[in-house]
């Protein structure tokens, strides 16, 4: 799914500088001159990758054998709350380091995990801790229809 070559992408966000006007800075650019651009490709296939269940996470190894910490505790948190596991999938990030980027970039967000629910983004794992701790997430998990039934 996203076996594309990684490449550079990082572009100046201002107008391109005539070749003979550029000099060496004295001093490094700040980083915020840059912006690294999501490929249609690649945001495409995470499109279609958080469409692919109704509880969604990017993450570092398989819940059967998480690579961090913080997913571990992150399939943890979905256990303990009652996720259904037929409305459940996993993406391991460390599969393809242009889905590591991407998803970061596509969300804005510079951690992994990441959860979506309903294609929504919801957080890493610190936002998840928190929402679990609080409350939050037991009753955005049932409004979105997403537990194991009562009965089952």
């Amino acid at each position: 799914m996203f076996s594309r070559t990684v490449f550079s992408a990082f572009r100046p966000i201002s107008r391109p500088t005539p070749l003979r006007a550029i000099r060496a800075p004295a001093y490094p650019l700040p980083s915020v001159l840059y912006a690294r651009l999501l490929s249609t490709e690649t945001k495409a296939a995470i499109d279609k990758a958080v469409a692919s269940a109704p509880v969604v996470l990017f993450m570092k190894g398989t819940p059967e054998t998480p690579q961090c910490g913080f997913s571990r505790a992150s399939i943890q948190i979905l256990g303990l709350q009652g996720v259904d596991p037929k409305k459940f999938v996993a993406f391991n990030v460390l599969e393809d380091p242009e889905l590591r980027q991407g998803v970061k970039e596509y969300s804005d967000w510079p951690t992994i995990p990441q959860l979506y629910l309903d294609k929504e983004f919801v957080g890493g794992c610190d936002i998840l801790m928190s929402m679990h701790q609080n409350g939050e997430l037991a009753k955005l998990l049932e409004s979105k229809d997403v537990l194991v039934a009562a009965d089952q």
